[in-house]
């Protein structure tokens, strides 16, 4: 584990507080896509993202942000290298980022999915509405490729799925 001076503490707190583009419900931090900040000089920091699928449209716009806030505390030099290894995996996600997701109406991936082995196709997925676990898939994507399409049967409202990574 690495530690951190307090300045690079700091730094990260606001380059984690960042809203995810396409799901500003979440920071980057609860997303878990965050994953190193290091002062590499005096006005100079690298910071470690990683996206959530290779080849994610939002990477360009969560570096921008990043550097944009850490510019605006006083950095004068912000470098943001997209970092694939170790992949990000829903596991990433904090619990109240789940907590987050699920206030606004999408399901949040289940815990521990990457540990769990292989992730069964028969999953039970609640209803960010109602609770009820009657659900059916009406797309494999939504409007993020991260995220399914469903519906409730039990309150007929449709709804997206983070789905398990």
């Amino acid at each position: 584990m690495v530690t951190l001076t307090p300045l690079e503490a700091e730094l990260a707190e606001l380059a984690g507080s960042v809203p995810d583009p396409e799901l500003p419900v979440v920071t980057l931090a609860e997303l878990g896509v965050l994953r190193g900040l290091h002062v590499v000089a005096p006005g100079r920091v690298e910071v470690e993202l990683t996206p959530t699928y290779t080849g994610c449209p939002a990477v360009e716009a969560m570096a921008a942000d990043i550097e944009r806030v850490l510019h605006d505390h006083g950095i004068p030099q912000v470098e943001v290298r997209t970092v694939l290894s170790p992949p990000w995996t829903t596991d990433a996600i904090t619990a109240e980022g789940r907590r987050k997701l699920a206030e606004s109406g999408i399901a949040p991936p289940r815990a521990a999915a990457a540990t769990a082995g292989p992730v069964p196709l028969t999953l039970a997925i609640r209803c960010p509405h109602c609770g009820s676990t009657d659900t059916t898939l009406l797309s494999r994507f939504s409007s993020t490729a991260c995220k399914a399409l469903r519906r409730c049967e039990s309150c007929r409202e449709p709804f997206d799925h983070f789905k398990e990574l």
